[in-house]
């Protein structure tokens, strides 16, 4: 069950497609809108399969010639959309962790965000192609008690979804507002090891109760208890566990608030949801910030970059 805005095109021709974006990059100049039209319209098994035909019939690397046709912000989105979808989260950890300074939203973001089926087979991913071993690397990385959830969250091992049991429930909530709020100081590990390991139906359940108890929003003491990286891991955490959608609806609103926009969040978003969840993600874009996602980024972006990230998008939600 799928909610995403790019589904698969039918009728479908890798050759014709394949043939299209040959002509609008050879010569002189590139036609922007042919590739952006045909990338952004065929879901990311058809885009693999135009690249295998792109060089079945030219001899020449689809991608290669993407970068050097195009530049900035629209070569990145284009880039990205060609990223076969096995690969396109470990990539973004790999770059993540790479080199100088390390980029704690990106490893926030993804490891809060994803289930654990999806967490397990981005770690093989990242050994197969990387030939490394991604807990290690992110371990190397980080520190502190930010280190310890991500650790957490990388063992991918959720309790699953099955009955509520009350009595857990209450008795998580307690052991949380006795860390939290009735403490000096705050007890991160049980708040690491709660929100890292229980289910997402059993951890809704908690939020409320704790609520009930506290009369605080489990996300207020977490703001006031904690800081840096860790309190932007934890909330990223409780908010993908009360609804995943609401999480990058508001992931992509501030990645455009205010001045200047943060468009690797944006293009990492836009494309890694696309098939997935951006329908909600609309929905809830809508409800939470009293205009749409798509009127956002009318207003914040511009040129071929823009179009193609319209058309991503899918429509309008007035």
């Amino acid at each position: 069950y799928m909610r995403g805005t790019v589904t698969a095109f039918s009728p479908f021709d890798a050759r014709a497609d394949a043939e299209a974006l040959r002509k609008a990059m050879k010569g002189m100049g590139t036609d922007e809108e042919t590739v952006l039209k045909i990338l952004t319209s065929r879901n990311n098994a058809q885009r693999q399969e135009i690249a295998a035909a792109f060089k079945t019939l030219f001899g020449r690397d689809l991608v290669d010639d993407l970068k050097s046709e195009l530049t900035g912000k629209f070569e990145t989105l284009m880039v990205s959309l060609m990223r076969p979808t096995y690969i396109f989260d470990a990539h973004a950890l790999k770059h993540a962790i790479k080199g100088a300074g390390t980029n704690e939203k990106v490893l926030t973001e993804i490891l809060a965000s994803r289930t654990p089926a999806e967490v397990r087979n981005i770690k093989q991913v990242y050994l197969q192609e990387y030939e490394a071993n991604l807990e290690d690397k992110i371990t190397g990385e980080t520190s502190g008690y930010f280190q310890r959830l991500l650790v957490v969250l990388l063992q991918a091992n959720r309790d699953p979804d099955g009955r509520v049991d009350e009595g857990l429930v209450e008795q998580d909530a307690q052991v949380l507002f006795r860390a939290g709020e009735l403490k000096w100081g705050t007890d991160e590990e049980k708040f690491i090891t709660i929100l890292g390991t229980r289910s997402v139906s059993h951890l809704r359940r908690v939020f409320d109760k704790y609520m009930t108890i506290s009369g605080f929003q489990i996300e207020e003491t977490i703001d006031r208890e904690t800081s840096g990286d860790l309190e932007k891991l934890l909330l990223a955490v409780v908010k993908c566990i009360r609804s995943v959608p609401a999480y990058f609806a508001e992931t992509l609103y501030y990645s455009m608030k205010g001045a200047g926009t943060d468009d690797d969040t944006l293009i990492r978003v836009m494309v890694s949801r696309s098939e997935i969840d951006l329908l909600d993600i609309r929905q809830e874009f809508r409800k939470d910030f009293a205009k749409s996602l798509h009127q956002m980024i009318q207003k914040d972006t511009s040129g071929d970059y823009r179009k193609a990230l319209l058309l991503l998008c899918g429509g309008d939600d007035e």
